[in-house]
This record gives C-alpha cells, sequence and structure tokens, in this order.
C-alpha cells in the first residue's frame, strides 16, 4: 500500500454519519483528549483521511495493519493508496495527549471509483479509562527512563498501546482514555497548578476551553469505569503553601474527593457499572487511601484492583510504564474483568 499526504482544508460534514468514535468528539470533529479514535468503511483501491492538527501525532490503520503514522499532520488530507479494489476498514487513532491544543477530524474520502460505506456499528462493550499520564501510555515507547535524546515524551507516547486500549481491543469494547498527566485527584505533581485537578477538567471535551462541558450522549453507557488518580497526589513531598497542612490532611481530603467523584460517575452511569479503583502499587499513602475508599463505599460494584508486579521495569519516559508494561498490566486488567460478575 501507497501513503502520501495533500494539502486541502478539511470538511467536517458527514462526519458522525460516516466514521464511528467513542470518544468525546464535538460536532464539528474537534477533541483534546488522547486515544480518541475513529473508524470507517471504504471500497476502493485508496482511502484519503481529512486533518486538521499541527500538535498531535496520529496512527493511520487500514484492515488492522498500520499504514502510516502521521507527525503533527497540519492542515491536510492523508492518502492510503494502490490497495485492493474490494472493501476495506480504515481507523484513525490520536495517539498524543495535547490538553492545550484541540485536533480536527474532517472525515474519510475515497479515492475515484470508490465509495465511502456506513460506518461500522458501535461494540456493545463499553469501558471508560481515567487517569493520569500511566493511563494516558506517557512516554511507553522508550526503552530508556531519560528520552531527551531520542525523541522526548511526545514521540515516544502511544496512548493506542496503553493499557487501556489494548485491554478494551482484548475484549471488543469502545472504549475512551481520558487521561490527563500530571494531574490528581485533589493535588498535581509536585503542588503544581493548585486550586485545579483532575476534577477541574473531566467534563470537558475541549480541555483548553474553560467550562466546555461534553454532553453523554445517550449512547455512551460504560459497563466498566477504571479510575487511576492518586500517583500525582502522593508521589511528591507537600510544599510549603500547600492547602494541607500534614500528609495526614491529604489523605482525608482525597479520600472525600473521591466519594464525590464516585457519586458523579454512579449519577452519570447508573447503578449497573462498576467503577474500578485502579492501584500502581502494592503499598504506601495512595495504596492505602484508595482501598480505604472503597471500603468505605459499601457498594460492591465499585472494586479495587492492584496492579503492581515485580514485572513491571519502568523504562518509560521519566519511569513511566514501558510498552512491555502496559502489555502487562492490559493482561492482568483483563484477567481481572473476566472475573468480576459484568453484565455485558
Amino acid at each position: 500500500m501507497l501513503a502520501l499526504t495533500v494539502t486541502v482544508a478539511p470538511a467536517t460534514a458527514g462526519v458522525a454519519s460516516q466514521a464511528h468514535t467513542a470518544g468525546r468528539v464535538t460536532a464539528s470533529g474537534q477533541y483534546t483528549w488522547p486515544g480518541v479514535y475513529f473508524e470507517g468503511r471504504f471500497r476502493g483501491t485508496g482511502i484519503g483521511i481529512v486533518l486538521d492538527d499541527s500538535v498531535n501525532d496520529y496512527d493511520v490503520q487500514v484492515d488492522g495493519t498500520t499504514a502510516a503514522t502521521l507527525v503533527m499532520p497540519g492542515r491536510t488530507t492523508h492518502w492510503v493508496r494502490g490497495l485492493s479494489d474490494t472493501t476495506h476498514r480504515v481507523r484513525l487513532v490520536k495517539r498524543t495527549e495535547s490538553p492545550w491544543a484541540a485536533g480536527q477530524f474532517g472525515g474519510f474520502v475515497a479515492a475515484d471509483g470508490g465509495a465511502v460505506l456506513a460506518k461500522p456499528v458501535p461494540r456493545a462493550r463499553q469501558i471508560e479509562f481515567i487517569g493520569d499520564s500511566l493511563t494516558a501510555g506517557y512516554g511507553n515507547l522508550s526503552t530508556t527512563r531519560d528520552c531527551s535524546a531520542n525523541g522526548g515524551v511526545t514521540r515516544n507516547t502511544n496512548t493506542d498501546l496503553s493499557f487501556g486500549a489494548l485491554t478494551a481491543r482484548a475484549l471488543n469494547a469502545d472504549y475512551q482514555v481520558n487521561a490527563f498527566s500530571g494531574l490528581g485527584m485533589v493535588r498535581n505533581y509536585n503542588g503544581h497548578s493548585t486550586g485545579t485537578s483532575y476534577r477541574t477538567y473531566y467534563d470537558r471535551a475541549l480541555l483548553n476551553v474553560d467550562g466546555d462541558v461534553w454532553r453523554v450522549p445517550a449512547g455512551w453507557r460504560p459497563q466498566v469505569v477504571v479510575v487511576g488518580l492518586g500517583t500525582n497526589d502522593f508521589s511528591t513531598p507537600l510544599n510549603p503553601g500547600e492547602p494541607w497542612a500534614t500528609p495526614e490532611d491529604l489523605v482525608s481530603a482525597y479520600k472525600t474527593a473521591y466519594q464525590g467523584f464516585l457519586d458523579k460517575l454512579r449519577t452519570r452511569y447508573g447503578p449497573r457499572t462498576t467503577i474500578v479503583v485502579g492501584v500502581p502499587e502494592a503499598s504506601g499513602r495512595f495504596a492505602d487511601a484508595a482501598r480505604q475508599v472503597v471500603q468505605e463505599r459499601g457498594d460492591r460494584r465499585v472494586v479495587h484492583w492492584n496492579h503492581d508486579d515485580p514485572a513491571l521495569d519502568r523504562l518509560g519516559c521519566d519511569w513511566h510504564f514501558s510498552a512491555h508494561d502496559h502489555r502487562l498490566i492490559a493482561g492482568k486488567l483483563s484477567d481481572y474483568l473476566a472475573a468480576l460478575p459484568l453484565r455485558w
């Protein structure tokens, strides 16, 4: 197959009708969360992918094989040509994080003589992943913890190979990866941006737009929500001037906020959704506090999942999970979910 790029203005008309997505995408085809994907079907020897994004990286996949990786493609239509003249599937996926800037998908365009076909039907299973850099797949392609010399964090990140995306695909589920690096439930990494937290942004479709609210479509009702927030709350010592006088104060605030966040999820998705409180470490303030949140909740569909493992190498950028680690965790999560009485 042959891939090439030409510059053209994106056309958003018909995007929702021709492409399937489970991500937080606006009516005009804009989005900011990592891992957003668009899936389509077409007949013919080529397909064009219309984009307007000078910030993010993408993979273009045709019939399950990656045909191209687009690095900050800009305002363009990327073409994949030289295909057999038959029916194909195409998938565009956002590899990177961009909380400060929105990308825009303008739809699929068939090559001459071909046609874009009816979009794939949504999958019956749905999973939402909520978290920070560990969930986003921060630096997961790197094999050295200092990745400054091999492209930096962005070039070494692929949310499509994060444990969430891998788990969802293994279970044939649609999914969202609503992850934001550096943020915590009440406290961000090293206390930065006091007064904000992950909860400040969770309701948004466009993270860079203050007050934006994602309108949850009727078709998005995940049977499972996996929450992984707390690493940034507890991984660094408190600094002078932060709102919490002692680590115990921080634990108390974290637990209260977590219960409130669980209330939000329960109200949004109803009593049948299973909420998994995920923790990547076996002990410590984070692990203990998260475990207590589940115990104090007293809801049989709020469960605790610890995915610490001595085989994790954390060779991703800045001691984050490597691609090997994400595969390992995805296997553990798939097994864990298989043992739960899920209603799907």
